[in-house]
């Protein structure tokens, strides 16, 4: 090879590295961060992926996702995230109460939050039209429906004077929250409220083989996002256990769990994936109002409830959205 050919062969390959590395650089990063499991949020990863796609990105080909799951370990997340922080990804997506944990260390890059609980209350952003800062998202606000879900199990079990609830510790905020707006609509229904807590599966199954001993009506499970990924588990217990539960997410009672009420999730994950797309194309999270999905389902599993040995009022079948017979 003459030597003026190599010097321009060599000088074309030096010119085409930098291209390449910077055609590699040019695709963003999501960092994908959550307190539940990869496996139980799979459903959710989907319908954030559709979210995405709908704004223009699809995961592999013009947009890259990096995902953290802290797997019920919340005091994981603050590190998780700060390593999204190190690595300087364009966006942060998280649900409660990696969001809180995102938020923490970083007021620069975007985060997109999904969360069941009231944002402002939890400090997320200033107001749902006016985010302000470097925060937006979605809610479900199921945290909201915690009284509700008290009355149906009332509906339900008219005769008890006693329901029980079942809170994780590990994330103190929502606990208390959600207690207090259980004792408050347990004092109008003129009915006890028992309190079981746990954060680990023995720690589940516990407070699922001592429920008999509470003489309660029925078993609410906190919104929480190890409760959101332990969703098969704690319907398996309850038919184990013999525990009338009610949970927020329809998952529980398609795997044999007597009742859920809650929002949407799905629904939610895919406005995140929205607004991950907007913010990737420029959009900034003060500008972008909270979403609200407000979307509410009653589930109801017949062929548990015959199993418990309990007859589900008519009147909770007819404004059931599905009946599982």
């Amino acid at each position: 090879m003459r030597r003026r050919a190599l010097i321009t062969l060599l000088g074309g390959a030096a010119v085409a590295w930098p291209i390449a590395a910077r055609a590699q650089q040019a695709m963003p990063v999501v960092g994908f961060l959550s307190a539940g499991s990869s496996e139980a949020y799979a459903p959710y990863v989907a319908a954030f992926r559709d979210g995405l796609k709908q704004s223009g990105y699809t995961e592999g080909q013009n947009v890259a996702i990096e995902y953290r799951w802290a797997e019920g370990q919340y005091e994981r997340l603050p590190e998780m995230a700060t390593d999204f922080v190190r690595r300087q990804v364009s966006v942060i997506v998280a649900n409660t109460p990696a969001n809180l944990a995102a938020k923490t260390v970083t007021n620069t890059i975007p985060i997109v939050f999904t969360t069941g609980g009231d944002p402002v209350q939890l400090g997320l952003v200033q107001s749902l039209s006016r985010p302000g800062g470097n925060v937006t998202g979605v809610s479900q606000l199921n945290v909201g429906l915690v009284p509700k879900r008290l009355e149906l199990a009332h509906e339900l079990m008219p005769a008890a004077t006693a329901m029980a609830v079942l809170l994780n510790p590990s994330d103190a905020p929502r606990a208390e929250t959600v207690l207090r707006d259980l004792q408050a609509a347990a004092s109008q229904l003129g009915l006890q409220l028992l309190i079981l807590r746990a954060s680990t599966d023995a720690e589940t199954e516990a407070a699922f083989a001592g429920f008999a001993a509470l003489k309660a009506g029925v078993l609410m499970i906190g919104p929480d996002a190890f409760f959101i990924a332990k969703s098969r588990l704690l319907a398996d217990l309850s038919l184990r256990y013999a525990v009338p539960s009610i949970h927020q997410i329809n998952e529980f009672a398609y795997a044999g769990g007597l009742m859920s009420y809650g929002g949407n999730i799905r629904e939610s994950y895919r406005w995140v994936g929205i607004y991950t797309g907007r913010i990737l194309k420029g959009d900034k999270p003060a500008d972008l109002p909270v979403q609200r999905v407000t979307k509410v389902e009653l589930i109801v599993n017949l062929k548990t409830a015959k199993a418990l040995g309990i007859t589900v009022p008519l009147s909770l079948l007819g404004r059931a959205d599905e009946v599982i017979e």
